[in-house]
């Protein structure tokens, strides 16, 4: 599907000038994101910082009187392994107790997805895109270090990152390799649980990444929509009957989220259900002039400015 680009309006032309956007960005936000403008106020400001207890290693009511007495004042969220960071009194990655991997510094969206994932102790899980690790780490920590995660990771820069977070996290059960998730098949594996996080655009994190706002075109939209599809294909292909497959983002673009998961219910049909995330907004079920399957109300949007998160999307779906 081609990127979908509306006609400019003198409101996308203002908000555009207004927060340095590409005006064709906002004038497809308009389209579908509840009151665009406090989005983009929202995201002018560094997002909040969220912890998750590293369960390996500690509970997370020893972590809170471990952080308070450094003066670090956290507040619980609907996880209850993590918390917002209220205040510090210091950078809360350069503490003795993340250095120990007590707790690992990550956005409670991506908390989100794995808790969605219904992830148990002794399965076979997968992880195709697992850098820098915060999403792996929380599979094998809900896994208490049992059964097998195979985690991948195509960018080989990005590897490092991914040792570091294992083994600061104390983490016994995953296996690393580096190569195309698209080839996931080759490791002649089925799988109870997959976690396809896929490469996307990541206009969700402008936030932390002020670049994002004009670092990308229409058509780094649709090359990546195609990429994400033959992924979740791929995921599709190597996980078990009745397993669970969570596909997420942090991209706010309906190419790479609703359309991927439309497109990939018109190729399997009956044999993939979407069943409900209970977190954020309910999916877009229609897009300018395209409409999507109902159940794509199943799926989740979450938003800066109504969720306190970097924006995300999350889709769960059970193979028959």
């Amino acid at each position: 599907m081609r990127t979908a680009i509306f006609p400019q309006t003198s409101t996308s032309r203002e908000l555009a000038d207004t927060y340095g956007y590409h005006e064709w960005m906002v004038g497809r936000f308009l389209e579908y994101m509840p009151d665009v403008e406090k989005c983009l106020a929202m995201m002018e400001s560094p997002s909040s910082a969220f912890i998750r207890t590293n369960t390996l290693k500690i509970d997370p009511k020893s972590l809170v009187s471990l952080l308070e007495a450094r003066n670090i004042e956290l507040e619980p969220t609907e996880l209850h392994e993590v918390y917002r960071v209220v205040s510090t009194s210091l950078p809360i990655g350069a503490t003795p107790e993340y250095l120990a991997g007590l707790y690992y510094i990550q956005d409670i969206s991506s908390c989100i997805a794995v808790e969605e994932l219904d992830v148990l102790t002794d399965q076979l899980n997968l992880d195709m895109a697992c850098a820098p690790g915060g999403k792996t780490t929380f599979m094998a920590q809900k896994m208490c270090n049992s059964g097998a995660i195979c985690a991948i990771e195509h960018n080989r820069r990005r590897i490092p990152s991914v040792i570091f977070n294992l083994s600061r996290c104390g983490v016994l059960n995953t296996s690393l390799y580096n190569f195309d998730a698209r080839s996931v098949g080759s490791l002649k594996m089925k799988f109870d649980r997959v976690l396809l996080d896929a490469p996307c655009t990541c206009e969700g994190i402008i936030s932390k990444d002020k670049t994002r706002k004009t670092s990308h075109d229409p058509s780094d939209i649709e090359e990546l929509s195609r990429r994400q599809l033959a992924m979740l294909l791929e995921a599709t292909k190597n996980a078990k009957p009745g397993g669970l497959i969570i596909y997420s983002t942090c991209s706010f673009a309906p190419e790479e989220n609703e359309v991927v998961i439309d497109e990939l219910l018109e190729v399997l049909g009956n044999s993939i259900v979407v069943e409900p995330v209970r977190y954020g907004l309910p999916g877009l079920t229609r897009f300018g002039d395209r409409r999507f399957h109902s159940s794509l109300s199943h799926t989740a949007r979450l938003y800066p400015h109504l969720h306190n998160t970097v924006g995300f999307y999350i889709a769960k779906l059970r193979m028959r």
